[in-house]
């Protein structure tokens, strides 16, 4: 009798041992669901990695980019390196470290940052590259504007009124891999004319850290050079172009020389209706901001995102969002960045 009571209760214990195994094991598509539910009522922190505030856009990025993330419901720390690699690497490391789900970086250094997406992916956080491509990295997304198109809008604005003549091509930072998309843009548009011997490159140069006072003396050495016999600049922004429409002055010659930039700066704005600037490309810096925000919480909740390009950065081809750049110039202007917002028009026409 004392045997079979003793093997009834060895029984209900391999059951009851049974049953709370099998309550461990979960099932697979319960699990996702789990994971996928946790994941939405958690707050998604993101990152955001940026090169510089020394120029009005990128004070615009911010601000919008930082409106944009809170507005969906996410958080956001965002730190500044001030044109230094370095400290960008360092600055990037703080972000990871304290518990970001993505990291948006502006590169300082298109190459250098690849050290960065290395160390996020190593703590299982995702890199979006924002508006300038980071090289030779696994980088998960990138969402900019399509920059080689914005070389074209430039160069195209100026090959119509200028179809020859001695042209100054004053560019970004070597160091930045959009500077090199633009200058493709530029050049896939003059490098017709420049085989036929109707354009003439008769200065190209970098603009070292994209430093304005650095374009500043570009322009002046490519006047020198050239003793102030040219016809066209294109500048790879509104920044550079303003320096060399000082060195321009400086020479006599403002407002005779058509010149180009691209950022739709305010400044740029007012050269443009007082016709010292020819033109500028315009990317609004609001879809952008808020393309990229949408997107990097959507990678923090493993979301499927549909991209139709994709950009190699010498590594792997990048899955890509590029969003179209518009050329303003005094036609358009009112059309264009005025009537987004972007500036106001008493701020235009001062």
């Amino acid at each position: 009798m004392f045997h079979w009571k003793k093997r009834i209760y060895a029984t209900l214990v391999l059951v009851m041992i049974l049953i709370l195994f099998s309550c461990e094991k979960k099932n697979p598509v319960e699990q996702i669901q789990r994971e996928e539910m946790k994941a939405s009522l958690e707050v998604v922190k993101i990152g955001f990695s940026m090169d510089t505030l020394e120029e009005e856009r990128w004070v615009r990025d911010r601000d919008l980019f930082k409106q944009a993330v809170e507005e969906m419901g996410a958080e956001v720390e965002i730190m500044e390196a001030r044109g230094n690699d370095a400290l960008q690497v360092m600055q990037a490391e703080t972000l990871i470290s304290q518990g970001i789900d993505v990291l948006v970086i502006v590169p300082y250094n298109a190459e250098a940052a690849a050290a960065i997406v290395q160390k996020a992916h190593r703590e299982g956080v995702k890199v979006v590259s924002y508006d300038r491509l980071v090289r030779n990295a696994d980088i998960d997304l990138y969402v900019s504007f399509d920059n080689e198109r914005v070389g074209e809008l430039q160069a195209k604005a100026i090959k119509d009124l200028v179809p020859q003549g001695k042209y100054v091509y004053i560019g970004g930072a070597d160091t930045d891999y959009n500077a090199h998309l633009m200058k493709k843009g530029v050049f896939s548009v003059l490098n017709a004319a420049i085989d036929q011997g109707d354009v003439q490159i008769v200065y190209d140069e970098w603009t070292e850290n994209w430093l304005p006072e650095n374009a500043y003396v570009n322009m002046k050495e490519a006047l020198q050079a050239n003793e102030l016999e040219i016809d066209a600049v294109i500048a790879a922004n509104d920044a550079t172009a303003g320096m060399a429409l000082k060195a321009l002055k400086e020479a006599g010659l403002e407002g005779k020389i058509p010149i180009a930039g691209q950022d739709a700066e305010l400044a740029a704005a007012r050269r443009i209706v007082h016709g010292t600037q020819t033109m500028t490309v315009y990317k609004p810096i609001n879809t952008l901001a808020r393309e990229a925000a949408s997107l990097a919480i959507a990678l923090a909740k493993n979301e499927y995102i549909d991209t139709d390009k994709k950009i190699n950065n010498g590594k792997i081809e990048v899955p890509s969002v590029l969003l179209e750049p518009i050329s303003v110039d005094r036609s358009n202007i009112d059309e264009t960045i005025i009537a987004d917002g972007f500036h106001l028009r008493e701020d235009v026409y001062e």
